[in-house]
């Protein structure tokens, strides 16, 4: 018999895609013959992951989770949105997600210990792959916390509690009335997942991002003719413009249409008790950036005709 070291395991999990709790038990009911662990891993149903590796995952949910002035959001990737249904994949979403209160990274949460299976959260991802029958992801996550005051959620479509499609966490450092805060932090955590701000203000917008704007307003404003001190005016103006369109707390609060969001905050905080600050915010939309497979309707009718 084989001895069955972590190189031989390494390589069977590489082969299958399977967990490597499962990889060390096929090896063993095997003798270390790799090629018979793939095949009892096949047989078990936990080899199917490595099959559908390489297929689109693009659905999913985003799950959100808090513990006292902490908070944690992360995305996990079906190929469906029909598994984002299933009950199973909700629970373990919303598990992963409390796990991501402790995880300091994505790395950190996959090696975590997923309870009550001797997995860990990686290898359970496998397993929900082999059991649910399509490709999953566990893509990102993040965390926000404050020193004093509340982490305020937001789930948009919402399917279970803290699970759904758009998910947003906004930081309010205070020591005001906490029931309040979390009224106010919710309220802007839905202007969020509606307005999509690209910064909290002006000082931390991404000079790239800023910079393209500027070159952009520039030529519009030279196209015009007038005088260089002239032009530099109207850009100045047209940046002021830009930043209250990207800038979450220049924004205009879409709850009213006419107050902008530091000036909400400021109002709020009479009625709080205490100075309310808007430490930070996070908003993860299901799919974003994942480049999605565009199917061709009539060209797999076709190959299904000629399949039959």
């Amino acid at each position: 018999m084989a001895e069955i070291t972590a190189a031989l395991v390494k390589e069977l999990r590489e082969k299958t895609g399977a967990g490597m709790m499962d990889c060390k038990k096929a090896l063993n009911e095997t003798q270390g013959d790799i090629e018979a662990a793939v095949d009892w891993l096949r047989k078990k149903g936990l080899a199917a992951a490595a099959k559908k590796a390489g297929r689109v995952a693009a659905e999913g949910l985003v799950g959100v989770a808090a513990q006292g002035p902490k908070a944690a959001i992360v995305e996990v990737n079906s190929e469906t949105d029909f598994v984002a249904r299933n009950e199973t994949f909700q629970g373990f979403v919303a598990k992963v997600a409390e796990l991501a209160l402790a995880a300091g990274d994505i790395d950190a949460l996959k090696a975590a210990a997923y309870p009550g299976t001797g997995r860990t959260v990686d290898e359970e991802l496998g397993h929900q792959i082999a059991t649910i029958g399509e490709n999953m992801n566990l893509r990102r996550i993040a965390q926000l916390s404050v020193s004093q005051g509340v982490v305020a959620s937001y789930m948009h479509n919402q399917v279970a509690p803290g699970l759904g499609k758009i998910g947003v966490l906004v930081g309010l450092e205070s020591s005001g009335d906490a029931e309040k805060l979390q009224t106010l932090g919710k309220q802007l955590a839905m202007h969020v997942a509606a307005a999509n701000p690209a910064s909290l203000g002006t000082d931390d917008l991404d000079p790239a991002l800023l910079e393209r704007e500027r070159n952009v307003l520039v030529d519009q404003a030279k196209a015009s003719g007038r005088p260089a001190e002239i032009i530099e005016k109207m850009v100045e103006g047209r940046i002021r413009k830009y930043y209250e369109e990207v800038c979450f707390l220049e924004q205009v609060f879409v709850m009213d249409g006419k107050t902008k969001v530091s000036k909400v905050v400021e109002d709020a905080a009479k009625e709080i008790g205490a100075p309310v600050k808007v430490t930070g915010f996070l908003r993860f939309a299901l799919g974003e950036g994942i480049e999605k497979e565009q199917g061709d309707f009539a060209a797999e009718v076709a190959a299904a005709a000629k399949a039959s």
